[in-house]
């Protein structure tokens, strides 16, 4: 079958790559549309460091289990929609030809093997993927598949405005309109925020922001999203260097932030700035199963329209470009791939 791979920092398209076959408990499924993350052109981009720093977390936290072989073929591709094709012995789950999707991890008698970065399990940059069968979430009947494909980085949306514990009357700012940031700003208005101001140097991404619920978006190189919101949660998304210590400058005292981006170069932050004010700061990563479902359940009632997001589908032969056009903000948002 064919299959994108990222090789040598790039990704290419191979035409021969091994058939999945599903085992007991899991299903074989033909991929619909599958959404290029931020974190893949991160991975892409700073593959080697983000082995390494894997290797020194620590813990029992997901990434800490990244362990990839850098000089072989990866497999890519965590946010996609998919329709049911054959189960492995022993086997049930939804009808075959039934779209769904699910969370990326496919479990085996190993273990549980996260459908992210793999050498050895096709992800959803691939004609077809294997997927662990108690996961498998059925997608409403009028919900398309490239919005189902949506589902992951929405899912990062509700755990990271849950994780922020908004109370009624408060204010949210957001730091980065690229997916995750575009995610919290529809999962903000659908709980009924009234005041969502959105900040990101991109044309095209504060049109979407506005679109996706934002009340104001704000290039911040022109003015500080701070003159326009006294926030009460700042949700920095941007993932790049100062952008959290400049929210940490110019928070309001006793405010919180919520930290949904990935910073991959080291940061320098004036501790003074949070102490002074003593500010709340809170990481979040990932999703839990029900906010998994929660998010699908937000697409299909309406609830969040993912369409403005998605400014391109492209076939999987063009997924190498679209890496390269996706490091320009300017010009995509959320590109998906239709394999």
């Amino acid at each position: 079958m064919r299959a994108a791979v990222l090789r040598h920092g790039a990704m290419t398209v191979v035409d021969d790559v091994p058939e999945p076959v599903p085992g007991p408990g899991q299903v074989l499924v033909e991929v619909k549309a599958c959404g290029i993350c931020g974190s893949d052109l991160q991975f892409a981009a700073h593959g080697p460091e983000m082995v390494a720093i894997a290797e020194t977390i620590g813990g029992d936290a997901p990434f800490a289990k990244l362990a990839v072989d850098l000089s072989r073929d990866v497999y890519m591709g965590h946010e996609f929609c998919a329709q049911v094709l054959e189960y492995g012995p022993g086997t049930d789950g939804p009808k075959r030809g039934t779209i769904v999707t699910s969370m990326p991890a496919l479990l085996s008698d190993s273990g549980i093997e996260p459908l992210v970065y793999s050498n050895t399990a096709s992800c959803g940059f691939g004609e077809r993927m294997l997927l662990a069968a108690p996961l498998l979430l059925p997608v409403p009947n009028g919900v398309a598949p490239t919005a189902a494909a949506v589902t992951e980085p929405v899912a990062v949306g509700v755990h990271s405005v849950s994780k922020a514990a908004l109370r009624p009357g408060e204010s949210a700012l957001v730091l980065g309109c690229g997916g995750v940031g575009l995610a919290i700003i529809a999962v903000l208005r659908a709980r009924g925020v009234e005041s969502i101001v959105a900040a990101d140097p991109s044309p095209l991404r504060r049109t979407i922001a506005i679109s996706m619920g934002a009340h104001h978006a704000v290039d911040p190189a022109v003015r500080s999203p701070f003159d326009l919101v006294t926030p009460d949660v700042t949700f920095e998304a941007a993932g790049a260097p100062g952008v959290l210590d400049e929210a940490m400058c110019r928070a309001p005292s006793g405010s919180r932030i919520l930290i949904a981006g990935v910073c991959m170069q080291a940061d320098t932050l004036h501790m003074i700035y949070g102490a002074s004010k003593e500010l709340v700061m809170t990481f979040a990563n990932g999703y839990s199963p029900e906010e998994f479902g929660e998010a699908l359940r937000l697409i299909a009632d309406g609830a969040i329209d993912v369409t403005p997001m998605v400014t391109a589908v492209v076939d999987l032969g063009e997924i190498g470009q679209s890496f390269v056009d996706l490091t320009d903000p300017g010009r995509q948002c959320k590109v998906l791939v239709a394999p």
